[in-house]
């Protein structure tokens, strides 16, 4: 290639490179130019399907117009995160409503959320809430086994089928197992719990191990399912939300629930916050109450993503997979405080995969 060559395709690079750039600021832009100034921002990264609907309940029953920016699959609640620190001199955003709660805990380290403890917040158990009351959980997700059901056939209970999952995994060839790339969303708080629960030296010898033995990771959650769903996969790590995506399309598939050595689950939540700087103070607070309430968590639980309530609610309207999800959680791994693991956890991931 001659240099007027490569001078041609250098300054076509970084004209694809400057176009790009004013798209996103374009649409930054617009989205910001039609916001009503008098709306309640809420930047939330829980599925739009089913939170939109409980936006515009609240939007409905209080009278206090919303506008939500919502984000992509995967990475949604990262980018969020990083948007709310940016914005942070400049608060554009008003209640951050996420779908796990490591971000919360970043944020609150970050300076960028305002305590707050509302009328739901005594119904959320410690394990689900910062207790200075800077982020409240409510409706939570399992981490489990999506099995195809040619992996487990013939087991008469969890027993059995916990036998079998181990006894597939034992194996030399992990290609038949999947798992989401653990830099984003709850495969990311599965590695924090183990990074916390079983040490910083076992966590890495198991991933390398697995690494090692061929398990196949994905962009997400929503693509483990499609594999062990078409049986391209038999075992794969996930959330209950995606398991019944599948179990609801008729796929067959069964669901496992991950625990840990000691017998403990993962369970995690929705997350509500209110961004410090907001000028919309009491409607932010009325939105958080609304998020907490046993109405919003009996909604989600019967939703087709079947959210497991993490307060009190009227047992007689969870459905049986409900309550079984439910039961399970009694025994889960408390995710208030992680501690240095957040931090750690993720630094370590960021140097293994280049990020």
């Amino acid at each position: 290639m001659n240099g007027n060559s490569r001078h041609r395709g250098s300054a076509q690079t970084w004209g694809l490179v400057l176009l790009a750039a004013v798209v996103i600021a374009g649409v930054v832009i617009y989205w910001r130019s039609t916001v009503r100034p008098d709306a309640l921002v809420v930047y939330c990264a829980h599925d739009r399907v089913f939170s939109e609907r409980i936006l515009q309940q609240f939007e409905d029953a209080t009278g206090i117009a919303v506008e939500a920016r919502f984000d992509t699959e995967a990475t949604k609640s990262l980018g969020l995160t990083e948007l709310l620190i940016a914005e942070k001199d400049n608060p554009r955003c008003d209640v951050f409503w996420n779908n796990e709660q490591l971000a919360v805990m970043q944020l609150k380290a970050e300076g960028v959320l305002e305590p707050y403890q509302g009328e739901g917040f005594g119904r959320i158990p410690n394990g689900y809430k910062d207790a200075e009351g800077y982020w409240t959980g409510f409706a939570a997700r399992m981490r489990v086994w999506i099995v195809h059901q040619s992996a487990i056939s013939g087991a008469a209970d969890e027993t059995d089928e916990q036998q079998k999952i181990t006894d597939a995994l034992a194996g030399n060839d992990l290609s038949k197992v999947a798992i989401a790339k653990p830099l984003y969303g709850t495969t990311r708080t599965h590695y924090t719990v183990l990074w916390q629960h079983q040490g910083a030296a076992k966590l890495k010898a198991w991933h390398d191990n697995w690494r090692k033995r061929g398990a196949i990771e994905q962009g997400g959650n929503a693509q483990v399912k499609d594999l062990v769903a078409a049986g391209a996969c038999l075992l794969g790590l996930t959330d209950t939300d995606d398991f019944y995506v599948a179990k609801d399309e008729g796929k067959p598939v069964r669901l496992v629930p991950f625990r840990l050595d000691d017998g403990r689950v993962i369970c995690i939540p929705n997350t509500v916050a209110i961004i410090k700087g907001t000028k919309r103070l009491d409607k932010a607070k009325k939105l958080v109450d609304f998020l907490v309430s046993e109405k919003i968590e009996l909604a989600l639980a019967n939703s087709p993503s079947r959210q497991i309530p993490l307060g009190p609610v009227d047992e007689s309207k969870l459905s049986d997979e409900v309550k079984q999800l439910r039961a399970w959680s009694k025994n889960a791994y408390p995710l208030s405080d992680l501690g240095d693991a957040v931090n750690a956890c993720l630094a370590w991931l960021r140097e293994r995969y280049g990020k």
